[in-house]
């Protein structure tokens, strides 16, 4: 499979802190990476330096495509809302550049953001403000902007946050749906929902361990150093968690 980028012992500090230490990943097309680890253990500011947001002090990125088919969700945690744009602008700001383009009407590009809208469910909001949309619409209207220039790499940073559960469970199909024509890195959370959907999963906590398929053990994320629940598989996506521990009539833990 072709290569889309290569990170080579890649590290970040913020004030003489190590946050990512000698980090090491491919992705090639197609693939379907989710990203895991405990808060504070370098997984956004991996998706940083992949952007070029933050800057190593050792190692580099390498792109074998052009930056501009890389699309990018980040953390949508708060918005102002009293920001007085409309949905169809948010979505078109992914594609277009320079101060003016709110006002200029490119046919093709407004064809190609309503053609997402419509993918999405959400043409009907085409007008509205984005202060007037729920969390599950919000989300929907910044994965169209993301997706504007029809990119080969999609990277989401926690695309699960500030949404709803229904709207979550949609938001998995539709990028199973996008796995077949671009690789995805996906940043969660919620580890027992998303190695239901992803192909291999990175475990970040300073450094990175790779493991090539989605069924990990409890014995390898211990052994990973990312203390995660175990992570099992049936009919319904769920986790296992560990035993608490036992205490007798008199009090005492077995």
């Amino acid at each position: 499979m072709r290569k889309l980028l290569e990170v080579n012992n890649l590290s970040v500090s913020y004030d003489e802190a190590v946050v990512l230490e000698k980090v090491n990943l491919e992705i090639h097309e197609k693939d379907f990476l989710g990203m895991i680890g405990p808060n504070g253990g370098g997984k956004t500011t991996l998706i940083k330096a992949l952007l070029g947001l933050v800057r190593p002090f050792e190692g580099k990125v390498t792109f074998h495509i052009p930056t501009k088919r890389i699309g990018y969700l980040p953390q949508i945690n708060q918005i102002d809302k009293r920001f007085p744009i409309r949905v169809m602008d948010v979505v078109r700001s992914g594609k277009s550049h320079g101060p003016h383009f709110l006002f200029q009407s490119n046919r093709p590009e407004i064809e190609r953001a309503e053609a997402l809208l419509e993918e999405m469910g959400i043409i009907h909001l085409r007008h509205k403000a984005v202060g007037e949309l729920s969390g599950g619409q919000m989300q929907r209207v910044f994965l169209c902007r993301s997706l504007m220039n029809d990119p080969e790499l999609l990277i989401l940073d926690e695309p699960d946050s500030f949404v709803d559960n229904h709207f979550e469970n949609e938001l998995y199909g539709k990028l199973k749906d996008l796995n077949g024509r671009m690789a995805i890195i996906l940043v969660s959370h919620d580890v027992g929902t998303i190695t239901y959907y992803v192909k291999t999963i990175a475990c970040v906590n300073t450094r990175l361990h790779y493991h090539p398929s989605n069924v990990i053990s409890q014995e390898q994320l211990a052994s990973y150093h990312c203390p995660l629940q175990i992570v099992t598989h049936g009919d319904i996506p769920h986790t296992v968690l560990k035993l608490h521990d036992k205490q007798d009539e008199h009090g005492h833990i077995h």
